[in-house]
């Protein structure tokens, strides 16, 4: 993880000029501006300069030079930085921009030097050196944060400018669009990532039990109290506090929670000693906290404690593109022999899809799908009716391989030939007695033993058996799970 920037846009300055007093005067005038400044003479950069770091240098500032040795020791080092520097020559009309056809030479810098052209080259800067930190290689991997469209993007370059600072976070967004992921990554690549990460779904817990669950409680201080019991805030000491679903928090509680953020101190339900406490807040909810603070039902003080450092959550539909790599994700999360391929028509379906679950919805079909097709191809017919946004290009496949079911119609035609039917060891018609007979029970007896035979004729194997049977696999399965009947 990279460290904080820690100038105004984002990046440093190298100023190299063998004329003293102008180098001076640069320094002097980017330092004004809140930039950080490194400056050399060239004999100087030919000699230290193996060893300074370019990786933060966004913008260089070349004054002129008489060693061609130190120039191109400079072009060589620029090339190399993983980060390509900006360029401007300072009163050096003569300057090769050529050498530096990789970099983006921005123009030349004369004196007087002037705040507004100053603060205009920083800013332009400032979004190119953002531009290809965002493209280049991630230095910290988010595991679970999964993606590569622009707001995925957007949101691993947020999580990694905001994570070192010991700032609340407010995660917003619809459900199940992996709110509690990204506090998780905020916590992972934090300074506090050593201490606890400690989740409260304050929508989950009834509001009388919402105080006792946050702040703990003494021996006696209510019915139930059998013993004394830290609460979240305690168990998150030197960690995070992730709030989820914030919005449902009673107002009551709000008061509380505010104190607590501002003060950092609480007592435990039923008790009367101040305990210190130190928790970064990360707090989430799907709901619009800014419409129930208009409707009286969320503190405006305490949103904005909360919102230091807002992150919204885009919803599946708008990230669609990343959808085959969160298949791929889920199903390298499912056992062994349950992984799943998915046919590219099936995905196109899935692609249309509204997804108001999000990426919940996405895990649950993913889960649901591997157990009825276990290590299967996914293909249209495959995929549950309401996630059907394409006519199934290969009908005639189903045609050809569907199984008449002995529980709809009568089967008419034999789909075996005459010896596997003769391996069955049919039983001749029976004669009705004048005592009459058991009908259901003979039925269900001669069920049961040409189950059997099929079992064993088909090697155990149920599709064979259910072919031999002229019934459709599931319909077997149920008739041996009605009679007991298991594989041998």
């Amino acid at each position: 993880m990279q460290a904080p920037d820690t100038s105004i846009a984002g990046f440093e300055l190298l100023i190299l000029d063998d004329d003293a007093e102008r180098r001076q005067s640069l320094h002097t005038c980017f330092a004004f501006v809140g930039l950080n400044c490194h400056i050399f003479d060239f004999v100087t950069w030919l000699q230290q300069g193996k060893a300074f770091d370019l990786a933060n240098i966004g913008l260089v500032v070349i004054g002129e030079s008489s060693l061609p040795i130190a120039m191109s020791k400079l072009i060589a080092d620029l090339d190399a930085a993983r980060i390509r520097p900006k360029l401007l020559a300072c009163e050096w009309p003569e300057l090769s921009t050529d050498d530096f056809a990789r970099h983006a030479i921005l123009g030349l810098l004369a004196s007087p030097y002037r705040y507004p052209q100053l603060m205009d080259w920083l800013h332009l800067c400032g979004l190119m050196h953002e531009q290809q930190l965002e493209h280049a290689p991630q230095q910290a991997e988010m595991p679970g944060f999964v993606g590569q469209s622009r707001p995925i993007r957007d949101i691993r370059n947020m999580i990694a400018k905001v994570a070192p600072r010991d700032i609340s976070v407010l995660i917003t967004g619809e459900s199940g669009t992996g709110k509690e992921v990204v506090a998780r990554c905020l916590h992972e690549h934090s300074p506090r990532c050593e201490g606890p990460f400690v989740p409260v779904n304050c929508g989950a817990i009834p509001s009388e039990l919402l105080e006792s669950e946050l702040f703990g409680h003494e021996k006696g201080a209510f019915t139930g109290a059998i013993s004394s019991r830290p609460g979240r805030f305690e168990l998150a000491n030197g960690g995070t506090l992730f709030l989820d679903e914030i919005g449902d928090m009673p107002l009551p509680m709000q008061v509380k929670l505010l104190r607590v953020i501002q003060e950092r101190q609480f007592e435990r339900v039923g008790g009367s000693k101040t305990l210190e406490v130190d928790v970064r807040i990360v707090a989430a909810t799907h709901k619009n906290l800014e419409l129930m603070i208009q409707d009286g039902q969320f503190r405006e003080d305490l949103y904005y404690r909360l919102n230091v450092f807002p992150i919204e959550m885009p919803a599946l539909r708008d990230r669609i593109d990343d959808l085959p790599l969160l298949i791929n994700n889920l199903c390298e999360q499912l056992d062994e022999g349950t992984v799943l391929q998915f046919h590219p028509a099936a995905l196109e379906s899935l692609k249309r899809h509204p997804w108001p679950g999000n990426v919940r919805e996405l895990a649950n079909l993913i889960e649901r799908l591997s157990i009825i097709h276990p290590g299967g191809v996914i293909g249209v017919s495959e995929l549950p009716p309401k996630f059907r946004h394409l006519e199934e290009p290969n009908p005639e496949r189903y045609e050809q391989l569907a199984l008449p079911d002995t529980d709809d119609e009568p089967v008419t035609e034999p789909h075996v030939s005459e010896a596997g039917m003769a391996s069955l060891n049919v039983p001749a018609p029976v004669q009705l007695t004048a005592e009459g007979i058991d009908l259901k029970g003979w039925l269900e007896t001669q069920e049961r033993a040409l189950i059997r035979q099929a079992l064993e004729e088909g090697g155990q194997v149920v599709s064979r058996a259910a072919r031999l049977l002229q019934i459709r696999r599931t319909t077997l399965v149920e008739k041996m799970r009605k009679y007991g009947i298991e594989r041998q």
